[in-house]
């Protein structure tokens, strides 16, 4: 997804910064790794870009942990919504993504 190449950094709201880590055992690194992986799949989230453009991404930490990230930009940065692991379907369609892009 071209919208992550021009990323500089990430952004974490205060309420956001625990939240993934004491509902999913998801810690800021972890989902953060995931938007340096060459295995990254983004889409937009239509259903729930509002007042701003949202986005889901799918994608493996450095330990191949398998995550759901959902985030928007602002000036140039990733903001990360929440980080959850994803759902046996997620992963299944992931991996689909991935042999059908021959990642």
């Amino acid at each position: 997804m071209k919208v992550i190449h021009d990323i500089l950094a990430f952004e974490w709201d205060n309420g956001n910064l625990q939240k993934s880590y004491a509902k999913h055992s998801v810690s800021t690194k972890e989902a953060e790794e995931i938007f340096v992986s060459d295995k990254l799949f983004a889409i937009p989230d239509v259903q729930h870009s509002g007042k701003e453009k949202r986005y889901i991404a799918l994608g493996q930490t450095l330990n191949k942990k398998n995550l759901f990230v959902v985030f928007t930009i602002r000036s140039n940065k990733i903001r990360i919504i929440s980080a959850r692991r994803m759902h046996q379907k997620e992963v299944k369609r992931y991996e689909k993504a991935q042999k059908d892009t021959n990642i």
